[in-house]
């Protein structure tokens, strides 16, 4: 069973990735696990199914269902000024042309959900490099956010998607309304309910050692860049929603599946966030519109039937996907930055189902490979 997944996961490893580690569960009972590949490259240790990962952008998700756990709450709207919970947001600017002006419209919570809010993603901005000077290097979480806001924002608030440090204001939001700090709020509302003892936002220094080897794919090699998340973590205390996240492909899929069976967040909570959002003119800037369109964090279907799941990735290889028509949860496990394979993970769903439903499936996927010319990436 599920030959031709295995034969693809052992093809992604041969165009550039180390090792890999997939699980996936229907009707909340695993049907498929299947490593391949080196945990350690140098030393080669092969996979065994325990690493401990950054996750980058794999930890939105999580950031974002804590988000609505609070608007379950009641405790914000989607359609109220951020400026009415974290005031710095007030009066934003808004880069141009002809240069820097006042902004015309007010960031809703909604477009942070949506990366509509015209955040950039430059870790090393002049505001954010003076806020790690300022904080001597710590950078708490809620204080970031009052350097960020002195930042000119992209476009006016909705009129765009992109991709940005949306949901590292949302983690700070949650920290606000709930009056506890983004990881300790996670870790009470999240990772205990779910039953993830492997994952954090905010890792002891004396459990590094507990991260796997992390690689990044540059100048057409592999090599060891250590084991801290790259780049993202702005400062020593700085929990970042939208990147900051350790965890283990077993933790992960306790998320997935506690999020799929209303454990988290009411079905009814769910739906709205896998609800497709954005307009036709921000769906241009969208990165992955010719398969899904973007909800309130994660991408969602929209109506094309080789991919109705929705979930995320992250910039190390994480990937999910979660189809509830099919009661099936995924998730995907690499460490490796720019991987030269990274674009096709979503193919590793269309695999599984294929391999469920229709095996006969399986020679138009590698069809639509070869003719987008793939085929000579993976084999």
């Amino acid at each position: 069973m599920f030959t031709e997944t295995k034969k693809f996961c052992d093809a992604l490893v041969a165009g550039g990735v180390p090792g890999l580690d997939i699980a996936v569960c229907q009707k909340g009972k695993p049907i498929f696990r299947y490593q391949s590949g080196y945990r350690d490259l140098e030393n080669k240790i092969k996979m065994d199914g325990k690493e401990r990962y950054n996750i980058y952008s794999c930890s939105k998700p999580i950031t974002c269902v804590a988000a609505m756990q609070l608007w379950e709450k009641g405790m914000f709207s989607l359609e109220d000024d951020l400026a009415k919970y974290m005031p710095e947001f007030s009066q934003m600017t808004v880069k141009t042309e002809g240069g820097i002006r006042p902004a015309k419209k007010q960031i809703k919570i909604r477009h942070l959900f949506e990366m509509t809010a015209g955040f950039a993603y430059d870790l090393v901005s002049d505001q954010l490099l003076a806020c790690r000077e300022e904080t001597a290097g710590r950078c708490q979480t809620r204080e970031v956010m009052k350097y960020l806001a002195k930042e000119p924002l992209g476009f006016e608030p909705g009129d765009h998607w992109s991709y940005s440090l949306c949901h590292d204001v949302l983690a700070a939001l949650v920290e606000v309304l709930s009056g506890e700090s983004f990881q300790d709020y996670v870790k009470t509302h999240i990772f205990q309910v779910a039953g993830m003892q492997d994952s954090t936002f905010m890792l002891p220094p004396e459990e590094l050692e507990t991260v796997t080897p992390q690689y990044r794919f540059a100048d057409g090699k592999v090599e060891n860049i250590g084991k801290e998340i790259f780049q993202f973590k702005i400062g020593s205390q700085y929990a970042s929603g939208g990147a900051g996240c350790i965890s283990t492909v077993d933790d992960y899929m306790k998320f997935a599946e506690a999020l799929r069976l209303g454990r988290l967040i009411k079905p009814q909570t769910l739906s709205l966030m896998i609800t497709p959002r954005l307009t036709p003119e921000q769906i241009e800037t969208f990165w992955q519109k010719d398969n899904h369109t973007y909800g309130l964090g994660m991408r969602c279907p929209k109506g094309d039937p080789r991919y109705e799941d929705f979930g995320w990735g992250g910039a190390a290889g994480a990937f999910l996907a979660i189809d509830l028509k099919r009661e099936l949860s995924l998730y995907m496990g690499m460490h490796i930055l720019s991987s030269p394979v990274g674009a096709l993970r979503p193919y590793v769903y269309r695999f599984i189902r294929a391999e469920l439903e229709n095996p006969a499936a399986v020679a138009d996927i590698y069809a639509e490979l070869k003719d987008k010319k793939l085929m000579s990436v993976l084999y």
